[in-house]
């Protein structure tokens, strides 16, 4: 087994001569390029949206994907999302029973690892750091590049692009690119999904849908009852209850809130799920519950109401001629209750920039069918925690639970989040290969 190499920050890797196109420019997406670059890869970045926009609320990382983080830069990236993070460390997490508002249980944050850190912020504000990161590395970001088609042959893959944007230069033209990988990071909806599986597979509802929101604490300060989950610092609060949960955060030192109310939802999906919301929809779920939580609802401005996607299980990532590949919710959609979603898509990106790297550019669909087969079983396993994390929440034993506080905390397990995806990556690789062959 050849010797295990993290690359250090600032080292310059030998050049590979692989050129990877990656189709997504989300946190997946931006991460497989970095890793790319950082393991001598050349690449660049296609996406959809005509311009940044610093959209959508609250996004997790786990530990697993804050060490991906923090071995960019010196740590100043990591050091940059720290800074409008949430800090939990004097407060942890209040678990809620829904209709009483006890608190059954108050979970303590975790201990804070300098080189492995967690992150709960502003989707757009954490996207926006990353995006600038891979520009300053001298990644080509082309914006406005609607996909049209992926194809693939020995030699290589591409992809056809419509080029988008008012006052765009080739407005409407069609673009076409070629690589030695194509890396399909653009989403539950990529038309990578099609030409991998060889048919259509369309998404599903899973049952669930999630409405949302991000908002200032103006009208919180106003009301005496709330105003103390905005002048204390950050804040965390879940009720649960019967096949509902709702999760409260106060962020940036109190300055900004967010929720998110996970329910039941057999809405029909197949042109859009994501509407906007009605509160009261909101306030009927809650008929019943602590007042607590309608008086925070109340004063949320507008809300997203989001359905959760479903997917079985995916048979392959990897085209047949080995040369485009699936990564992050365009392989495996996750449900928000496991927490892993963007951190599991950050470790694909790693994974397959190592996998390149160790086979060399005469071995790209072995490295690719490589990549595969490090990450299918892990990610598989991490998806089933966001169903048991939201069934042990909606199918709660009260009685349990008052005997056993600790059986209603999230899940943090060391397997999970402990895990490092380069590291592993460099040592199984070798092992991999040699089985697939």
């Amino acid at each position: 087994m050849a010797p295990i190499s993290i690359v250090a920050d600032g080292a310059i890797p030998p050049k590979s001569g692989i050129k990877v196109i990656v189709v997504g420019a989300g946190f997946g997406g931006l991460t497989a390029a970095i890793e790319s670059h950082r393991q001598g890869h050349s690449v660049e970045i296609y996406e959809s949206f005509p311009e940044l926009k610093p959209l959508g609320d609250i996004i997790s990382f786990g530990n697993n994907g804050g060490r991906i983080f923090h071995r960019w830069d010196n740590g100043s990236v990591s050091a940059s999302m720290r800074a409008i993070s949430i800090n939990l460390q004097t407060y942890g997490f209040k678990i809620h029973k829904y209709d009483t508002g006890e608190v059954v249980r108050h979970q303590a944050a975790a201990p804070r690892n300098e080189e492995a850190p967690a992150f709960n912020g502003h989707r757009g504000e954490l996207h926006e750091i990353v995006f600038r990161y891979a520009e300053s590395l001298g990644i080509k970001i082309h914006l406005g590049r609607r996909v049209v088609r992926y194809f693939e042959d020995g030699e290589g893959a591409g992809v056809e692009f419509e080029v988008r944007g008012v006052g765009v230069e080739n407005e409407g033209k069609r673009e076409v690119v070629r690589g030695d990988v194509v890396v399909g990071a653009d989403g539950v909806r990529s038309k990578a999904r099609t030409l991998v599986l060889g048919y259509e597979d369309k998404p599903k509802s899973s049952g669930y849908a999630v409405w949302r929101a991000w908002y200032s604490n103006k009208d919180m300060l106003l009301d005496p009852l709330t105003a103390p989950f905005c002048t204390n610092g950050d804040t965390f609060n879940g009720w649960i209850g019967p096949d509902v949960h709702f999760l409260f955060s106060t962020i940036k030192n109190g300055s900004d809130c967010c929720w998110v109310l996970t329910h039941k939802d057999e809405h029909d999906i197949d042109e859009s799920w994501s509407f906007p919301g009605k509160l009261e929809d909101v306030l009927k779920v809650l008929e019943g519950w602590d007042p607590m939580c309608k008086r925070i609802v109340e004063k949320t401005p507008s809300i997203v109401d989001w359905k959760l996607v479903y997917r079985d299980p995916l048979p392959t990532w990897v085209s047949k001629e080995g040369r485009i590949c699936l990564l992050g919710d365009a392989a495996h959609p996750f449900l928000p209750t496991s927490a892993q979603g963007a951190t599991q898509a950050l470790e694909d990106g790693v994974t397959l920039a190592v996998c390149l790297k160790r086979a060399g550019k005469q071995n790209v669909a072995a490295a690719v069918r490589a990549y595969q087969e490090i990450r299918y079983d892990r990610v598989k396993a991490v998806q089933k925690i966001g169903e048991t994390t939201r069934d042990m929440w909606h199918k709660a034993d009260w009685d349990k639970v008052k005997k056993d506080p600790k059986s209603i905390e999230l899940p943090r397990e060391d397997w999970i989040l402990k895990f490092d995806a380069e590291r592993h990556a460099e040592e199984v690789f070798d092992e991999v290969v040699k089985n697939l062959s």
